[in-house]
């Protein structure tokens, strides 16, 4: 159920004072505008880290509506001061490629875990009465004992992306255990759809299909193809992310999201080329460096949401895709150089 459908009461986003971390990335900026559109008072901070998927134009259609700061969730001191009298935190910052954080693995501890401590110590002393909604992964789990993972599954992290995540998602349970800080974690799967990073594969291999079935380059698929994964639209995950943020009955908790019709990768990538009209794949050896951090199979169990604040994804992939190409095929001189140029 989409959070719009969801609420029978007078908007209780109105006015809420709201602080994204991340905010002018994928995930962030698709929150802000729906927080915008909701009435919420609504402030961005994102480093700008060129790697990371910051990008003004995410948020064009409300720049007048938000107010964004460049700042690092490193800098304790910028943090603090953005905390104060914030209803709620959005915490979205973070590195999130897992080739990344093998190559340079002290900058993904920096921010993945150093710098979520230093967040809910300025919570806990500052703004102790915020709610704060932070962005988890399934890569936690690594490579899956059974389908579709649940939150009792063992925790057993394949590279240090997943191990760093985790650290960070421990504290926020932590300070809501200890402290009383109202806290909420939503391991996610794979997240797509308009304003995702596609000049490489950093954030979700589908950013970078995108882009070369756009550009008519065939899709370059790993292995036999035959991995299974499960995706969500993006403003499935903002349904989420709001559904959880006001519910009360969620603080405290983990909880996985998901979708009911996991696919293969190269059934994904057919979808594509079909949602497109037309494209191809090709099947290549994986790279050893990928190989060795892959997790095979995954989908997520997302029953524990949906019993708790009724939320199940609504936009289907075919959906999903389609809008999502039809974003980039108007704004991908938005995304990189060259886009569309021939």
């Amino acid at each position: 159920m989409s959070f719009e459908q969801e609420q029978s009461e007078p908007n209780r986003v109105r006015g809420m004072r709201v602080l994204i971390t991340g905010g002018l990335g994928f995930i962030g900026s698709n929150l802000a505008i729906r927080l915008v559109h909701e009435g919420a008072q609504v402030t961005v901070v994102d480093s700008m880290i060129p790697e990371y998927g910051g990008n003004l134009w995410n948020i064009e259609p409300v720049r007048d509506q938000v107010r964004i700061n460049i700042a690092d969730v490193r800098d304790e001191h910028a943090m603090k001061y953005l905390l104060r009298d914030r209803d709620y935190l959005f915490n979205l910052a973070g590195q999130t490629s897992h080739l990344d954080s093998m190559d340079y693995p002290f900058p993904d501890l920096d921010i993945n875990a150093k710098a979520q401590l230093s967040l809910l110590e300025s919570c806990r002393r500052y703004n102790p009465g915020v709610k704060i909604v932070f962005a988890g992964t399934r890569q936690i789990y690594g490579r899956p004992r059974y389908l579709p993972v649940d939150e009792q599954h063992p925790i057993d992290p394949v590279d240090v992306n997943g191990i760093n995540k985790l650290a960070g998602e421990l504290y926020h349970q932590l300070y809501h255990r200890v402290y009383g800080i109202r806290t909420v974690v939503l391991r996610l799967t794979n997240t797509y759809g308009p304003r995702m990073r596609v000049v490489d594969a950093r954030q979700t291999f589908l950013g970078i299909w995108i882009r070369h079935i756009l550009e008519g380059h065939p899709i370059t698929v790993y292995g036999d193809g035959r991995q299974v994964r499960d995706f969500n639209y993006v403003d499935d995950v903002v349904d989420a992310m709001l559904l959880a943020a006001l519910s009360e009955k969620a603080n405290g908790e983990v909880f996985n999201l998901g979708d009911e019709h996991p696919l293969s990768l190269k059934e994904t990538a057919e979808l594509l080329a079909r949602c497109h009209g037309r494209g191809s794949y090709k099947l290549v050896p994986f790279p050893s460096e990928r190989k060795s951090i892959d997790i095979g199979d995954y989908s997520g169990d997302f029953r524990k949401i949906n019993g708790v604040v009724n939320w199940k994804p609504s936009v289907s992939l075919v959906d999903g895709l389609t809008r999502t190409l039809h974003y980039y095929a108007e704004y991908g001189d938005r995304y990189w150089p060259s886009a569309l140029a021939a």
